[in-house]
């Protein structure tokens, strides 16, 4: 038994140690780069606010939505947290069932299929980070598999910031929504986020972005070398920490002006803007 122990014990550190030599190194605007050449990264934004709305609301609402942002178009704070809850749990039990496939036993070969995983999992953080910022008022990401602008990088490390619990990225956050809820144009709004008051703060949140994913998925890695329950521990692991990191946008978003209707309704009768007029 004691020879078995020592036997099992060896077999787990080389795991650890293969793992750790093949994500100790992650840094996440790469992984995000690659990313955005999977199918599945862009959500697209006109079609998947008129899905998600038009259960609730006439078509000229659910238009203006689009145009504007929900919030604009009188679409109250209640729905749209409840929207985001399904689409959480939506996308949760997506990447968890793609987990779990690609973690079936495979013994040490599966080790150098971590890689890939990492990326299939910004892809998917990615893909509910942009639902539920069209459903809280944020712009379209304009995400393009060729190029990644290094605005939308900004804003996708700040976001994913929040999502991995990094101090300072909800205050990121803030300022973007504050941008753009006050009447902010495209192109300055943009400008501050490569050069204002945001800038500084993103590249430490994109490292320690780095930092944390690497321990999970150090932990998702070595699940894949346990035989018959690799797959089960991997899709487990993957739905306990996506859909935190899920939640933890969510809740930087929801007290946002951003997606507050009143907000848009007291400018209006402040005459600040009107129906026609862009907020973006």
């Amino acid at each position: 038994m004691p020879k078995e122990k020592s036997k099992t014990e060896s077999v787990l550190v080389k795991a650890k140690n293969a793992v750790a030599n093949t994500v100790s190194n992650l840094n996440a605007e790469d992984i995000v780069q690659q990313a955005m050449k999977l199918p599945v990264v862009k959500a697209n934004r006109e079609k998947f606010l008129h899905k998600e709305l038009i259960k609730y609301y006439p078509e000229d609402v659910v238009d203006l939505a689009i145009r504007k942002n929900p919030a604009y178009a009188g679409i109250e704070k209640e729905r749209i947290n409840e929207v985001s809850k399904q689409v959480i749990n939506y996308e949760t039990n997506k990447v968890s069932a793609i987990s779990f496939a690609a973690g079936m036993p495979g013994g040490f070969a599966m080790v150098a299929t971590v890689p890939a995983d990492i990326v299939q999992y910004f892809a998917y953080m990615i893909r509910v980070m942009q639902k539920l910022a069209y459903l809280y008022g944020f712009e379209d990401f304009e995400l393009n598999e060729d190029t990644i602008s290094d605005d939308t990088m900004n804003q996708i490390m700040i976001f994913l910031g929040v999502m991995f619990g990094v101090q300072g990225a909800n205050a990121g956050v803030k300022k973007i929504a504050e941008a753009a809820a006050k009447k902010v144009s495209k192109s300055l709004a943009q400008k501050a986020l490569t050069k204002g008051t945001v800038y500084p703060i993103v590249k430490k949140i994109a490292q320690a972005v780095g930092i944390k994913m690497t321990k999970q998925i150090f932990a998702e890695g070595v699940s894949k070398i346990v035989p018959l329950i690799g797959g089960a521990v991997t899709g487990g692991l993957s739905y306990i920490t996506f859909k935190p990191c899920a939640k933890k946008l969510k809740n930087s978003f929801k007290d946002l002006y951003l997606c507050d209707p009143q907000y848009y309704k007291e400018l209006q009768s402040q005459s600040i803007i009107d129906i026609d007029t862009e907020i973006f």
